[in-house]
Parts: C-alpha cells; structure tokens; sequence
C-alpha cells in the first residue's frame, strides 16, 4: 500500500448511508405561533373645557437612565448582507444577487427563526450583543457570516400619549431616548386653549406625575423628561383626575389584555414544541429499535484472520470510514498476541458484474508508523474483506500442536507391534 495505490482505492464511487431527517431537525424550527394582541388601541377619553379652576402642583417624574436599547418581542430585524460577485449565494435566504434586506419578527419566546439556521433567541439583547450571537450561529452552520444587524420596526417599547393632543397615539421607543416634548410633538402637539388650566400627568410604574404646562414650557429640563417603556401620558386641562385616571385604567387593562394573549401565545408554542419533539424521540427510537434488529439497510466490511473477533464492521452513517478505523476498533481489532501486523490486507472485488471472481488486494505493512498514516487515509467500502495474517510465532506454535501428538502416539504403536 503506497500513497499511490491509496488514491486509486479512494477512487471508486461511495456515498455513506443517510440518517432519517428525523436526526437532522430540532423542534424549535418551523414555524412559530404568531404574536396575539387585543386589537387596536382603545379612544382615549374625551377632554371637555374647563369649569373650574383648581391649585396645579409640579411633581415630576425622576430622572432614569435605562441603558442602552435592547431587543425585545415584536420588534423586526433585519439582516443586511453585503451584494455577492456571482450568483451562487453562500447563505441561503439571506443573500441575493444584489444587496439583501429581510426582515424577521421577534416571537413571543423572544427568538428569530431564520432559514437553514434556525431560531435564534435574541431578546433582551443590545444590537451589537445579538449580532454577535447571530455572527457565531452562521459560523456553527458554516455560512457566510457577513452581515449587520439593524432593528427596522421598533414595537417592543412603547409610549401611549392621550387626551388634549392634536392625534391620541402610540410612540415606539428607539435606539435614541424619548423625551416628552418630543413624544407630544410626534402626538400632534399639545391642543388647549389656556395653559394655565392644563396640565401633562405620567403614569408610570403605578405612580402618577403631573407637571403643569405653564411649567412645562417655563422649564427645558421639564421639556426634556426622559419617557420610558410602559409610559402612559395624559394631557388634561380640566383637572378632573377620574378621566386621567380612567385613561391610565384603559392603558392598564390593555397592557394586561396583551400579557395575556402572549402568555396564551407561549403556552400554545411551547405545546406544539413539545408534540414536535415527542414525534422526533418515537421517529429516532423506531430507526434505532429497527438497527438494532437488522432491519436497517447498512453497509459493512468483514475481518477475518488473526482478529478479536471473527465479525463484521458497520460503516458509520453519514461519514466514510478508514482502514485504521476498523483495525484499531477494540472489538473487531488486530489480536494482540496472534496477529502480523506486517501482513494486512483489503481485498475488494469488482463492482462490475462481468468481472465475477475479480478481485484486487492491497497489503499494509503497519510496523513503520509511517505506513501506519496512510491506513487513516485508506476509504473503505461495502463488503471489503480486511484480513490479518497470523504472525510466525505464532504459525510455528501451531505447527508444534499438531505435530506433538504424533511423536507421542508413534512409539507407543511401535511397542504394541
């Protein structure tokens, strides 16, 4: 065996039995159950003029500094790579011939489910912390790993501005903080007659804030009031506090309709998780029962000679199998005591049918270390035969077993004659 003859046995045609695709998926991908919510954003209440006019007190919120924007449920993705050379594309469903934006909703288990990678939890993450996540999962799944990450719709952190602004609405908190005077504006503006009668309460963590608008626009630092998740602003200017209060009420009543459908949501996911994953057990535990049983088609090579064990040896689903493979396996081995380890052979016949009774060998002489690496590179295939020769000790050994009896048994028959 040379590294001449190796490349010319490594040559004939060879694919390894498959494993069932049961072996090969999880049960986290596919698709997820979609985000649930209660709908469109109930009217905030009516503001009516004011008939009286009552003492406003300033308290406002305290200062906070969240940190930066982490990723969270609801929020869309986007992958962009950068535009390949030729139309081959390394990562499939992310690259295209040109620049490639695809957008990816996060899931009520705060994870993205991306084609041929699969879902990746990403929430509670910064952007730079999810790309790097995203960048060592395509390195995992050998794919091309170039790309940024950028959040295209930003749903997860919200601010509800209502009552006296020109348009009652949502506001998304972004990568840059929210202030108040900017969550107004984007609102429509403040919309009152007098300033002196009105006023901007915050509700936020069950604690309520007022700031009176003559104060409000006296103070930029007041202006500038950092708004966080969750907040629920509410421009009044009759001061009846029932209709703020009812407001914030419907702000809560909301926040805990959707905490609902998305517990719903999860419970459903992590129920159909759980059926996928059953289905994958039974679908690997029926193929490995049926291995088991020989009901499986599998290939396989025999040894025989000086071996542990007269047997044969399962080439290995999925992957190609070497000579040094099957010699060094400590059930079907070379005999430690017997065996010649200069005198190794693979004997493989012809896969063409006209040539019955062809078949061509290849000696390994593994006493040199050297020889000993190129039964690592040595393939092999179904039905090859590895035979072990026995060594000469053990061949002269033999020999005087079968000859002592007879120079035992010879005189005795003389002294009888």
């Amino acid at each position: 065996m040379t590294a001449e003859t190796l490349i010319q046995a490594n040559r004939s045609t060879y694919a390894p039995k498959t494993l069932p695709a049961v072996f090969s998926i999880t049960a986290g991908n596919g698709q997820g159950v979609a985000s649930r919510g209660p709908g469109a954003l109930p009217d905030a209440p009516s503001s009516q003029d004011a008939g009286r006019h009552q003492q406003l007190t300033l308290k406002a919120p305290p200062a906070v500094d969240p940190g930066p924007y982490t990723i969270g449920i609801g929020d869309v993705v986007v992958l962009s790579t950068p535009a390949t050379q030729n139309t081959v594309q390394e990562l499939s469903g992310l690259l295209a011939a040109q620049n490639s934006r695809n957008g990816y909703t996060v899931q009520d288990d705060g994870s993205v489910n991306i084609p041929d990678v699969g879902r990746v939890r990403i929430a509670g993450m910064t952007v730079d912390a999810a790309e790097d996540l995203l960048f060592q999962r395509l390195v995992e799944n050998q794919f091309d790993p170039t790309f940024s990450l950028e959040i295209a719709e930003f749903k997860s952190r919200r601010v509800s501005i209502g009552g006296a602004v020109g348009n009652p609405r949502i506001v998304p908190i972004t990568l840059t903080p929210l202030y108040l005077d900017e969550a107004l504006a984007a609102a429509g503006s403040v919309s009152v007659s007098d300033i002196d009668l009105g006023s901007v309460r915050i509700y936020r963590e069950g604690r309520l804030y007022e700031i009176p608008l003559t104060d409000l626009y006296a103070r930029a630092d007041l202006q500038r009031t950092r708004l966080i998740a969750g907040d629920s602003v509410f421009v009044d200017t009759d001061y009846q506090l029932d209709r703020a209060e009812s407001y914030f009420e419907q702000q809560i009543r909301l926040t805990q309709t959707r905490l609902s459908g998305r517990s719903q949501a999860l419970d459903e996911l992590t129920a159909q998780v759980q059926l996928r994953r059953a289905d994958f057990v039974e679908g690997r535990d029926n193929f490995e029962s049926r291995l088991s049983h020989g009901a499986v088609d599998q290939d396989y090579v025999y040894l025989t000679g000086e071996v542990v064990s007269q047997s044969r040896y399962p080439l290995p689903f999925e992957q190609r199998a070497s000579l040094a493979d099957a010699l060094f396996d400590s059930a079907n081995g070379v005999a430690k005591e017997t065996g010649d380890v200069s005198e190794v052979y693979v004997l493989r016949a012809s896969s063409d049918a006209r040539e019955l009774g062809a078949v061509t060998a290849w000696h390994l002489d593994y006493r040199s270390a050297a020889n000993l690496t190129l039964a690592t590179r040595f393939e092999l295939r179904p039905n090859d035969i590895i035979f072990i020769a026995e060594n000469p000790v053990t061949k002269w050994g033999r020999t005087i077993q079968q000859i002592t009896p007879s120079l035992i048994t010879t005189p005795i028959v003389a002294a009888a004659n």
